[in-house]
């Protein structure tokens, strides 16, 4: 395995920093990757400086050749820059044109660079507005609940979009620090059962429950056990997005300081007088005491 120095890079994943060590964040033997992952500005950015780059490189080969653009003064960098960038985009206004067999072997080349950047750059973009951002919100924290008269884990998502999610699968993995015997410690990871993990269409919220019985992994667990065992909630969700036919994904981590026992969500979703159903997104992550009877996980 090829070792890789460098300094620690930090990135996000949902609402999680992460940070990884004998990594890169810049690639470059993945260029593909590279510009459709890095930020709108950095991405144009970049392509501003590759189109500026062949310019100048072409400027200077143009400049070489004497008398090799026509109606150019002899040496100047300016007028070949203009002239490369004239070629480069295809637009050939007539004033300057390649006028020896060096300046129109040039010329082609820069020609088919031309075509290849411009080809490259309009699919980089395609490809950057068509990926169909999730729009999907998480309350910032779970809660654990009685429902039903049983100890309930909840995380309550939204949908920020005018319209709706089809075939909506979601998945929690519930993951803490667990010590060997012999003293060694490892994570480890379960995947947490829910009430449903599929939703035919979803409109407004979705709360996802998993019933703390004797066969959860958190039977028995309580805020100060999650805490001192680092544990942590990653909730996943995918579903189809009808209106441009896209699937989506999206993710969420919560640590073990974004657990709340005995805390359930308020209502967020009402009826009017007309029979409208109001949905307030804005009270998502809004929590109360539980009403319900007294709770205890604790074994």
């Amino acid at each position: 395995m090829t070792r890789r120095d460098g300094d620690p890079v930090h990135f996000r994943i949902g609402n999680a920093e992460l940070i990884k060590l004998g990594t890169k964040r810049y690639d470059l033997s993945d260029p593909y990757h590279l510009a459709i992952t890095m930020r709108w500005r950095n991405f144009f950015a970049a392509s501003l400086v590759l189109y500026l780059a062949i310019n100048l490189v072409f400027a200077v080969l143009y400049a070489l050749g004497p008398h090799s653009v026509e109606n150019a003064r002899s040496g100047s960098l300016s007028d070949a820059f203009f002239f490369s960038i004239e070629t480069l985009a295809t637009v050939g206004y007539g004033f300057m044109a390649p006028l020896s067999t060096y300046g129109h072997i040039v010329a082609s080349a820069e020609l088919i660079c031309g075509l290849v950047f411009t080809a490259l750059f309009t699919g980089l973009t395609f490809v950057r507005f068509s990926r169909i951002k999730a729009r999907i919100v998480f309350a910032e924290r779970a809660v654990v609940a009685r429902h039903g008269g049983v100890p309930t884990l909840m995380v309550r998502m939204g949908y920020e979009r005018a319209g709706s999610l089809a075939d909506a699968e979601a998945r929690v993995t519930f993951m803490r620090l667990m010590r060997t015997p012999a003293g060694q410690t490892y994570r480890q990871s379960d995947e947490l059962t829910l009430v449903h993990s599929r939703l035919a269409l979803m409109v407004l919220a979705w709360t996802l429950m998993h019933e703390i019985d004797e066969a959860s992994p958190l039977h028995g667990l309580t805020a100060e056990s999650l805490i001192a065992s680092d544990a942590r909630l990653i909730v996943t969700i995918r579903a189809r997005n009808h209106a441009p036919g896209a699937d989506i994904f999206d993710i969420a981590f919560f640590d073990s300081q974004q657990i709340a026992f005995g805390m359930a969500y308020e209502d967020m979703v009402y009826q009017d007088e007309a029979g409208r159903i109001h949905a307030d997104l804005r009270k998502l992550g809004h929590v109360a005491p539980d009403a319900g009877p007294e709770m205890t996980v604790r074994t």
